[in-house]
């Protein structure tokens, strides 16, 4: 099987609603955003960030990483698709139709 199948390689969407009323909660947000940058995710529009991951299993080891930093108060939910599903997507900006993002490719150490 090619190791790059639009099935085989995924992505991880990071959907979230956090309160901000309060400096503490405004901190608790801030940091969640930057834990997600930090492992490598990037903002899709501003309460969702994503993450090209070359397989489920690469995409489960980020899952588990984010549930570890989970703030405290809000609703964060964690959606994995495969490419060819995130290829699919229709985006639209001011009614004109718009390309998904291209996929990313990171170099990964082991």
């Amino acid at each position: 099987m090619d190791r790059f199948s639009e099935y085989r390689v995924m992505w991880v969407l990071v959907f979230f609603d956090l309160p901000t009323d309060t400096k503490k909660e405004r901190k608790a947000a801030a940091e969640f955003r930057k834990n997600l940058i930090l492992d490598g995710f990037v903002m899709f529009q501003f309460s969702i960030y994503m993450r090209h991951c070359p397989s489920a299993e690469n995409a489960n080891v980020h899952i588990k990483r984010v549930k570890t930093f989970l703030p405290p108060l809000g609703q964060v939910g964690i959606l994995s698709i495969t490419d060819k599903q995130f290829g699919s997507m229709e985006l639209f900006a001011e009614k004109k139709s718009k390309e998904p993002p291209t996929e990313n490719i990171q170099l990964e150490l082991f």
